[in-house]
């Protein structure tokens, strides 16, 4: 879902603080950091937040491989010293 809007204000200030402190990497990430948050303490929709962790783990993860110039490695090679 994309969607645009205008916040200002305290919830603005929030948000830049969140970025300031290093809570988050963007006013973007503090509102989706913010979304868990409430999905948390109101158990909106069950098992969301572990689905969501588990996928920025790995986008973090592929990040910083591609950063480092690492791969992951092929199943068979991985496996063959198990073999």
């Amino acid at each position: 879902m994309k969607t645009t809007i205008e916040i200002t204000g305290f919830l603005e200030s929030v948000l830049s603080r969140a970025v300031e402190v290093g809570l988050a990497r963007s006013k973007t990430d503090a509102l989706r950091i913010g979304i868990m948050e409430l999905n948390h303490e109101y158990k909106l929709v069950e098992d969301a937040s572990e689905v969501d962790v588990v996928g920025m783990k790995i986008r973090k993860e592929q990040a910083e491989m591609k950063a480092n110039g690492q791969k992951y490695l092929p199943k068979d090679l991985a496996l063959a010293k198990y073999r």
